[in-house]
């Protein structure tokens, strides 16, 4: 490239502009914006056209250095006690929750309606790999809980006991399913 005194001028692998105040042979000495003499070689200088100004606007820059930056790893507060034991599934299993029509189904239909229902929660938890699920079943008499008690013991991955006492009372059970 042919420059010429008077030239404006930047540094190709530097941040630094200039004009051109000398030129012998093979050496340039540029005249920088902050009035340092320095010396170049003419492959190491691009010419600035006249009309031409350069400038960086500050979102330029706050995009390069977004662009940059390492995003932070967000942290996730940890779960309380209570909650980390919490049941994950509930299934209420009183019959006004199920179905509208109780009034006239007998008491043995009932019964069949809960069991059909705890049977097909109890598989869906253990497909979908739930680990606690709390059958509601009420105080009563105590056949509906008798009943699940021996729905329960058909798998050998399920473990059953009393839910919550304070949440539900004694009308609960909480079953365990063991993940392999």
């Amino acid at each position: 490239m042919n420059f010429k005194i008077g030239d404006r001028v930047e540094a190709i692998d530097d941040t630094i502009q200039g004009v051109i105040v000398k030129i012998k042979g093979q050496e340039i000495t540029v005249e920088s914006t902050d009035g340092f003499l320095l010396n170049y070689a003419p492959s190491e200088l691009l010419s600035i056209p006249a009309n031409q100004e350069i400038s960086v606007s500050n979102f330029e820059v706050a995009r390069v250095k977004a662009e940059k930056e390492i995003p932070k790893k967000r942290h996730k507060p940890a779960p309380k006690p209570k909650e980390r034991n919490a049941p994950k599934m509930e299934v209420d299993l009183h019959i006004e929750k199920l179905t509208k029509t109780a009034k006239r189904m007998s008491n043995f239909d009932i019964l069949n309606l809960q069991m059909e229902t705890a049977e097909r929660q109890l598989e869906f938890a253990i497909r979908k790999r739930i680990q606690k699920v709390v059958f509601i079943h009420g105080v009563g008499e105590g056949v509906l809980k008798e009943e699940l008690y021996f729905l329960f013991r058909k798998y050998e991955q399920v473990k059953y006991y009393d839910a919550d006492y304070q949440k539900y009372g004694s009308g609960a059970t909480e079953v365990y399913i063991s993940q392999k």
